[in-house]
């Protein structure tokens, strides 16, 4: 067996296993995004509650969290 065929082989499997890995994330994202957009669809419709009541609360804690990290962060960064 010559060493090339070997070399082709073990490209064949290791394509194999990144694209199986590919196909697997790929289907649990879009589970998780018909999840969500059913959850949201679900609050809309039997609470009344809007994308952007949903949104504010979190961008709010995003952006206090990126404030806090920043202030640990600074005197690494020299700032």
């Amino acid at each position: 067996m010559s060493i090339d065929l070997l070399i082709i082989i073990a490209a064949i499997v290791v394509s194999w296993l990144i694209f199986t890995w590919l196909v697997t994330v790929l289907k649990a994202t879009v589970k998780t995004a018909i999840l969500m957009a059913l959850l949201v669809l679900g609050l809309q419709l039997i609470f009344g509650i809007g994308m952007t009541d949903l949104w504010s609360p979190v961008q709010g804690f995003l952006s206090q969290t990126w404030e806090k990290g920043e202030e640990l962060l600074a005197p690494f960064f020299g700032k």
